[in-house]
């Protein structure tokens, strides 16, 4: 009788543990059928042009398909052109993000202590991701064209005009453009990131006599760590993408200190030249990876106490 209640109760475990497995079977399968979309989407508009593009920086034509292995990155390295551009982005890129960086993580902290007009100065620095790129370079072109009102106002104190597109401060324009776009967006991030800061452990630090830069450093630092993250690598996309605004302010070839590495890219595919082309795509995809790389180790070096 033992024996025959023992069998039937293996048996409805047995019932159980199928019935489950059925059940997890199936929610694999909804999530997979609810993934399909989404992976399908990734594969065809990203790592499919992705293979391309590799594929075309190793053939010398996509007539001739025959295979150069590195002949088309030797070629775009020593290009003129090529070196040119990446100096410039090189240049513009480490100036730019590190200021975007800086500058609204210094107006999110000088926010966050309730200043008069808090509102206002929030709003006045987010007001440029309202305004269309048209318009933003059509004040860009009032500002600093030759006879534009900046030059009327150093004239005020004796200097001489300055044609600032088409000299060697143009790249401090873009700098200016580039930061009166994107620190608006970085300090809304960081003021985010600010509040979600433990209260009680920054009144520990306060009643334990902690200087404001202490507080700062060890604390604050800390907990912004992913938010530095993000807004860097963010800045860095989009001080690349900077080359729409240059290219409607200069056009194709613009003066040689604002000639960016989407200049040489954008000429190379309006010549058919998809070797190099993909080539310059390849190496700058290549950089890109090991900043982002370098930024996500120091990023885990100074977060592993907070995530610990």
């Amino acid at each position: 009788m033992g024996f025959r209640n023992r069998k039937a109760g293996n048996g409805i475990k047995g019932n159980k543990g199928s019935k489950l497995n059925r059940q997890v079977r199936k929610g694999k399968k909804i999530s997979w059928g609810y993934l399909f979309p989404s992976l399908a989407g990734v594969l065809l508009f990203f790592v499919l042009p992705f293979l391309v593009v590799i594929y075309y920086s190793l053939v010398d034509n996509p007539i001739n398909r025959e295979f150069v292995f590195l002949d088309n990155f030797v070629r775009v390295a020593t290009n003129k052109a090529f070196q040119q551009a990446a100096f410039n982005t090189l240049k513009f890129s480490v100036v730019a993000v590190p200021l975007a960086v800086i500058l609204s993580l210094l107006l999110a902290m000088m926010l966050d202590y309730k200043i008069p007009f808090r509102s206002q100065f929030r709003t006045a620095f987010l007001s440029p991701m309202m305004v269309p790129v048209a318009s933003i370079i059509l004040i860009w072109q009032v500002l600093f064209h030759y006879n534009g009102i900046v030059n009327d106002f150093i004239g005020l104190f004796g200097a001489d005009k300055i044609d600032w597109l088409k000299s060697s401060h143009a790249q401090v324009v873009i700098v200016i453009l580039f930061l009166w776009k994107n620190l608006g967006y970085n300090m809304i991030l960081f003021m985010a990131a600010l509040g979600s800061i433990p209260k009680d452990i920054l009144e520990v630090a306060i009643l334990e006599s902690a200087t404001p830069f202490q507080i700062f450093w060890h604390i604050k630092i800390r907990y912004l760590s992913s938010t530095i993250l993000f807004v860097t690598i963010m800045s860095l996309i989009n001080s690349f993408k900077v080359f729409r605004e240059i290219y409607l302010l200069t056009g194709n070839y613009p003066y040689d200190t604002i000639y960016m590495m989407q200049h040489f890219m954008n000429n190379a595919f309006a010549q058919l030249d998809y070797q190099k082309l993909s080539a310059a795509a390849i190496m700058m995809s290549i950089v890109m990876v090991i900043i982002i790389g370098i930024l996500f180790l120091t990023e885990n070096y100074f977060g592993r106490d907070v995530e610990g």
